[in-house]
């Protein structure tokens, strides 16, 4: 966050997290959701296991997180982390944002492959 001029920043799905405390201390992995009302945040990887055996996310409170790689590809978080900064900087958030739309069209066509990769095993062994 020294490279943005901030302390903290509001936390938002995609950002990549680092769990501090906790049964999960040391697990790193990106945000699944953001839950505003009641304070909460969704790590991937993080789950309990029910009674039934369904595994659901394991809500962790956002004061027990640092994130280490934030996710510039939403709009917003780019315009709150440019204000006040030289145009220099601005650049280089701008170049990281249009790096990592790249990377998330490359893992939804990924996605997709496997996707369509299985749907054609289930026909052909139907």
């Amino acid at each position: 966050m020294i490279k943005y001029n901030r302390r903290s920043v509001p936390i938002v799905k995609g950002d990549t997290v680092k769990i501090m405390r906790g049964e999960y201390k040391g697990h790193v992995e990106k945000v699944a959701g953001v839950d505003v009302k009641k304070g909460r945040v969704e790590v991937e990887g993080v789950t309990l296991t029910k009674a039934d055996g369904k595994k659901v996310p394991r809500p962790i409170h956002p004061s027990n997180l640092l994130i280490t790689k934030l996710n510039l590809a939403d709009p917003w978080r780019r315009k709150f982390l440019e204000r006040g900064l030289p145009e220099e900087v601005k650049e280089e958030i701008e170049r990281e944002a249009e790096e990592q739309l790249k990377e998330i069209e490359e893992e939804e066509v990924e996605e997709k492959e496997v996707e369509d990769e299985q749907t054609s095993k289930e026909a052909g062994g139907a």
